[in-house]
């Protein structure tokens, strides 16, 4: 019988605009992060709207993220979650954020939805980068997951 390892790293493409499958990366990124796993979790083209700073009124960028399930927005749902004790958004990213999850944002997917870096959250470290800078991030005895 071989020995099982798992991957030494998670690397996540993160690339749906729908609120439910960002959260669930967030799910999947903390997990790792959790069991002692380094993860990244690079936003690209509308999945980057997740990092956007509050809009002035208190909702930040996720808030107005559609679901993929039946209709609503991420704000809707995450009170859903946060009323059946699931962790939300914002505590699922301070935990990537508190057990060091790598954020890193699209440069290219920024400028094709007109996003300046200064419109992305302050209390995120987002890096921005590009697929070279994620592929070299990844590695080689690592798992990469697309969502």
């Amino acid at each position: 019988m071989s020995e099982r390892t798992s991957p030494d790293k998670l690397s996540v493409v993160v690339f749906d605009a729908h609120f439910d499958k960002v959260h669930y990366a967030l799910v999947i990124a903390s997990g790792a992060a959790a069991i002692g796993r380094e993860a990244t979790l690079f936003f690209t083209m509308s999945a980057s709207r997740a990092l956007l700073k509050d809009d002035g009124q208190g909702r930040p960028g996720w808030a107005s993220m559609p679901l993929f399930d039946s209709g609503g927005d991420g704000a809707r749902r995450d009170a859903q979650y946060g009323e059946h004790k699931v962790a939300t958004f914002e505590e699922l990213l301070e935990a990537c954020v508190s057990m060091k999850v790598r954020f890193l944002v699209c440069e290219m997917g920024l400028r094709a939805l007109d996003i300046d870096r200064s419109d992305l959250r302050d209390d995120v470290p987002v890096e921005e980068g590009g697929i070279v800078t994620f592929l070299t991030d990844a590695s080689s005895d690592g798992a990469v997951i697309f969502i």
